[in-house]
Parts: structure tokens; sequence; C-alpha cells
């Protein structure tokens, strides 16, 4: 696929936003997203990899891009895949037309995370054009990060393994600020796990209950234990584990019959007090303590983690304020990002653009905020370069 010169030869956060909200990429179809930025990057001198990955569900592609070959190497980590547009007919505006209104872009995609990469690329283009880093740069862009999440980042991670390339730093562009661009840098997330609980019992008559044995009543008892005694009190970087009933299913449309069964999902945020394994034995206690005749299936997505905010989070937070005045804070809270994966590897924290209209109707960015997102990551490469040189 070509594209216009215009796009290749920017420096411009705001074209390269357009274009990348423009390449329509829904989870697991990765558009013309992922040849844009190759195209670009190969431009600038970049070995480019394409490297599949394989889910439960789909395959997709993830790219590679690497310039420079001596250490240090800093990447940057990014996703190009988007969330449904929903109801399109609820927009204001077409969700893959990237146009501008009232000071903001619109578009799905659009602050999650097409602008945070958008910055990036700028931000090393501008970078690379000054002259030569005493290092290496890298991208790991993954087309599966709103969907399984298991053929994109960890796709990327392993073939970097195979191949001996191994990033030093990095920092992935999720939309981490709250309110103001530079109010808040991830260094580190809670970990999350969903259990499916399923409650048997004796399926008879409502009426004559000493001839059936009813799951539901245990069932109530073990969400609110479940629930209601805190599982810790969080610590410095962390806020406290918080478990949520998510679904009660029973399947019953009868009013007189006592189930056979009843279903229980609840999700766990938590912090690194916990594993996957620890937390797991604890929820198994809790439940165990009031009734014995139940499954459950308990799976984590990734556990907790933490970067002391004194190596990338505070060369990150020395960039931002020169560029915003602003003092960012350093949190942890929030959903999961493929930071849990990236962890495994080398330090990482997230720093990108106002995450308020994410996945929503209308989703946007502020147009404002991108000169500045760009020049934050500009500054950030150049300390961090200069600093190792």
């Amino acid at each position: 696929m070509t594209f216009d010169r215009e796009i290749l030869d920017s420096h411009d956060p705001l074209v390269l936003t357009q274009a990348l909200v423009r390449c329509a990429s829904v989870t697991p179809d990765p558009g013309p997203a992922l040849d844009l930025i190759q195209a670009w990057c190969e431009a600038r001198g970049f070995a480019c990899t394409r490297i599949p990955g394989q889910g439960p569900s789909y395959a997709v592609d993830n790219l590679y891009c690497r310039w420079g070959q001596s250490a240090p190497m800093f990447a940057f980590a990014g996703h190009t895949d988007v969330v449904p547009v929903g109801d399109e007919a609820a927009w204001s505006q077409p969700p893959f037309a990237a146009n501008l209104v009232d000071g903001t872009l619109v578009g799905r995609g659009a602050v999650d995370m097409k602008s945070g990469v958008a910055c990036f690329m700028a931000a090393v283009g501008r970078l690379l054009a000054d002259g030569a880093p005493q290092g290496s740069i890298a991208f790991l862009i993954t087309g599966d990060e709103e969907g399984e999440a298991l053929a994109g980042t960890t796709a990327i991670l392993d073939w970097m393994r195979a191949q001996g390339e191994k990033a030093d730093h990095c920092l992935v562009a999720e939309p981490s600020c709250v309110e103001t661009l530079g109010d808040t840098i991830k260094i580190g997330r809670r970990g999350s796990a969903t259990g499916r609980l399923t409650v048997r019992g004796v399926q008879g008559h409502a009426a004559y209950p000493d001839m059936a044995r009813n799951p539901l009543h245990p069932l109530l008892r073990m969400g609110v234990a479940l629930s209601d005694t805190p599982f810790d009190q969080g610590n410095q970087h962390f806020q406290a584990t918080s478990l949520q009933v998510v679904s009660i299913d029973v399947g019953n449309s009868a009013n007189n019959v006592i189930p056979a069964d009843g279903r229980l999902v609840f999700n766990v945020r938590y912090n690194d007090t916990w594993t996957a394994a620890s937390l797991e034995a604890e929820v198994r206690r809790r439940l165990s303590a009031i009734y014995d005749d139940y499954s459950l299936e308990f799976r984590s997505s990734g556990d907790a983690f933490v970067f002391a905010p004194d190596d990338l989070g505070a060369a990150i937070a020395d960039a931002v304020e020169a560029v915003t005045g602003r003092k960012p804070a350093y949190m942890t809270n929030g959903g999961t990002s493929d930071a849990r994966f990236i962890k495994d590897m080398c330090p990482v924290a997230e720093f990108g653009a106002v995450g308020s209209s994410m996945h929503k109707v209308d989703e946007f960015v502020t147009i404002e905020e991108l000169e500045p997102l760009t020049e934050v990551y500009r500054r950030l490469l150049v300390r961090y370069f200069e600093a190792r040189s």
C-alpha cells in the first residue's frame, strides 16, 4: 500500500494522528495502520519485522521496528487496534473520518491510542532529524491489545527473546492522564483476575425444601464473604485490593423450583500484596468456610507490578515538568495494559494523553495536547541518551 508523501515525511503529530485514525483497525483487523507505520519507519532507516500472533479466536499481525544497533535501547510500545464503534448513528462524526471539531480530533482510537503512537513517531522523527543518538530506538506495535491480548505484545516479546533483542527501558503511550496533560504517570498496574463460581445443590419443589438442597443460599453468603471483608489496606504504591461481583445467574424461569445450581462471577483488581496463586488460595479459603460443594474457575490476566519512580518514572516526570510546568503524580490505578507483559523484559512506565473519552461514542483527543506530548517524548529521549553516552 502506498501513502501520501505528506504523511510519510511528516513529524507533525496531528497529521500522523489523523492518518492513523483513518485506518479503520477494529481488533483483529489491522486495516492499513501497521502498513503506514512501517512505511514511515522504513523511510527513516528503521529495520521493520512483521510478527504474526495466534490467539484462541483469531490471528493478528504485529510490528517491530528498530533504529540503530548499539545499546542502550529505548522502546516505545503501543497498539493500533481499536474497540468497535458501537452505534455509529450515535456518533456526531463518522468514527474513522478523524474530523477536527472545536479543538478536538474525533474518531475511534483518537485517544486510545493512535494519538500516543503518532506523538512518539513525531518525537523520534524530530530527534533523528537533529542528529543520530548514541543508542537504539524500537517501536513495539501490536494489533491485539483491545481484544484477547494473547496474540499481540506477547508474540513480539517472544520473537525478541528468540532474536536476542532486548530493550533497556520502555514507555507505553497509553492515555494515562486524568484531567490535564501531565497530571499522571503510571509506574505499575494492579493485577486482574476473574473468578467463575458454581455452587451445586439438588433441584426440587420450593414447597418441599427438605426434599431439595438450595444452592442459592450458600451462594449469597459466599458472595458476601468475598466482597465484604477487605483483602488488604493497600500500600505505598497501590490502593486496596477490590473484589466486585459482576454477575449472578441461575437460569431459573420458574418461581416454584429450587434450582440445581447457581453461578456467580467476580473480578478482582489486586495489588502486589498478592500473586494470582496466593489470591486464589484466599478466595478458596473463604468459600470453603461456608460451603464445600462448589467449583471455581480462577484466571488472572497478569499480576500486579510496580517500578520505583526513581529511574524511568523520574525521567518522564522531569520531561513533563519542563514542558507543561506540572509535577505528575505516580499512579498504579486503572485497568490493565500491555505493560504487564513488557515488565518481564525491562522497566516500563506509561504516559500519554488525557483518557476521559476512550471507548466512548465521539472518542476524541484534544488537539492542543499533541505538540506538548510529542515534546515530552522528545525531551525524554534526549535526556535518556545523553545520560548514557
